[in-house]
């Protein structure tokens, strides 16, 4: 039988949420946790923390994840596409099980919403009780949970259509980002994001020895009549292609007014996060230590992405404009990953979500305070995203890709126009700080869409070539 590290090896390497896909990294250990299932029941249920290195004398640190592990004594037959693997397990008595990730297990979920409704504390497991605010839901304990598919970086469960449990997969000692701002909201009275209704801490071992705590996971309410902003807009993308002889503002899903409005609901969370948890001043020797970051990820970038070569002195350009700008910048806690997939268009407005930070970065990377500007460029080029990704489907048809252009730069320009409104700044006169962010976002895509969807590379070349060109 194959040893269990290289069936869970095998498994996370298949998984959406497993980040080290194209790196050359092994699982050397798996950790468990108390069980949370009671003694003698089955599926017997626990956490897995999965320890993922790289090749012997590299400098690849140690990553860990959390796997979720629900043990069967016969296989699961509506399970299989969650089998972790086969394995004797001497924990329960040197049985021959059927593991599987414990998230795809409607027997195993009822433990996760058990423990967050009554306060569970087991050995290095702490669930802090589900205190719905006033007016808010309450959870069933007997609500059914089912998993969402559009999740990439965590995996998110559904109880009863009334709560969301986002389950973290890749794990840091310390607070998680968005635990952490999404609950100040909450506690804070913003309408503007779901309301925090619970939240799990664990203890894991350290490589190297000691013990690593951190957040395992999060509930909020669940919006279960939301539409997320991907699909809102390019529903409306698709409206302006079979009407290509029409502008963005004379079809009937123009999504100008959304767009509007999402900005000046950004600019509210923004505002609410500045009195919740405080702002801070970047002097200029800070903005050329950004700048200097910046550079060296586009030299990166160019170094491994020819097709990104020819642009990298404009862009270059917008870097070493930031490291010359002598004006203090005020920064504070944001988004730090924000496009149209991270907010909600519910009966009552948009709604922002999912405030852990780019995935890839470090914790302390993703708490650090940072300017309002960053998040304002990314959902520019969401816009940008969203009405370009749908060109594949129109080789060669100047027409469209025009009105995509024009589509995009519709929805970017309301977007600023309902932030300013709510914030009295406008981005677009912060010329500086706001192509330099542009610039390092499209950077990022590059490498992104070469090494995941290389068709859509094209994508941040095109806004790559523009912004050089400026």
């Amino acid at each position: 039988m194959t040893s269990h590290l290289d069936q869970v090896q095998s498994f996370c390497a298949t998984q959406r949420w497993f980040g080290e896909k194209g790196h050359d990294v092994h699982v050397e250990a798996l950790a468990t946790s108390a069980w949370l299932s009671d003694a003698g029941a089955w599926p017997a249920v626990r956490i897995g923390f999965v320890y993922c290195s790289g090749p012997p004398g590299s400098e690849f640190p140690i990553r860990v994840y959390q796997l979720p592990l629900s043990y069967h004594r016969e296989p699961a037959d509506n399970l299989g596409h969650a089998l972790v693997g086969e394995w004797i397990e001497q924990d329960l008595d040197d049985t021959e099980v059927w593991v599987y990730d414990a998230l795809h297990d409607k027997e195993a979920t009822p433990y996760w919403l058990d423990a967050l409704t009554h306060g569970r504390t087991l050995d290095g497991l702490e669930f802090h009780p589900v205190q719905a605010p006033e007016g808010s839901v309450e959870v069933p304990e007997d609500a059914q949970s089912l998993v969402l598919t559009v999740e990439q970086s965590n995996t998110s469960l559904v109880f009863g259509d009334v709560a969301l449990l986002k389950v973290f997969r890749r794990l840091e000692p310390g607070s998680n980002p968005g635990v952490e701002i999404e609950s100040a909201l909450t506690e804070a009275g913003s309408e503007l994001v779901p309301a925090v209704l619970g939240s799990a801490r664990g203890r894991w071992p350290r490589a190297g020895g000691g013990t690593d705590t951190g957040e395992l996971a999060m509930m909020t309410v669940f919006q279960s009549n939301a539409t997320d902003g991907w699909s809102f807009a390019t529903s409306s993308v698709r409206d302006l292609y079979a009407e290509a002889d029409l502008h963005a503002e004379e079809v009937g899903g123009d999504f100008a007014p959304e767009s509007h409005r999402l900005g000046a609901s950004t600019a509210q969370v923004h505002s609410e996060l500045a009195k919740a948890l405080g702002t801070d001043i970047w002097e200029p020797a800070k903005l050329v230590e950004h700048a200097s970051a910046m550079q060296r990820r586009l030299d990166h970038a160019a170094s491994v992405i020819p097709e990104l070569e020819p642009y990298r002195e404009g862009l270059g350009r917008w870097f070493d404009a930031l490291a010359a700008y002598d004006q203090p910048v005020t920064v504070q806690r944001i988004h730090g990953d924000y496009h149209l997939g991270q907010v909600l268009r519910t009966i009552d407005g948009w709604k922002l979500i999912d405030f852990e930070g780019e995935p890839a970065k470090s914790l302390i990377e993703r708490r650090a305070l940072d300017t309002p500007v960053k998040d304002i460029a990314g959902m520019l080029r969401s816009f940008d995203y969203a009405a370009r990704s749908l060109l594949a489907d129109h080789q060669g048809d100047q027409q469209i890709a025009y009105r995509a252009a024009e589509w995009a730069a519709r929805n970017q320009q309301a977007f600023c126009e309902g932030y300013a409104e709510v914030s009295g700044t406008d981005a677009r006169q912060q010329s500086v700080l706001l192509n330099a962010f542009l610039a390092d976002k499209v950077v990022y895509e590059v490498l992104y869409e070469a090494r995941n969807r290389p068709t859509w590379l094209q994508i941040p070349l095109s806004a790559a070539a523009q912004l050089a060109e400026q």
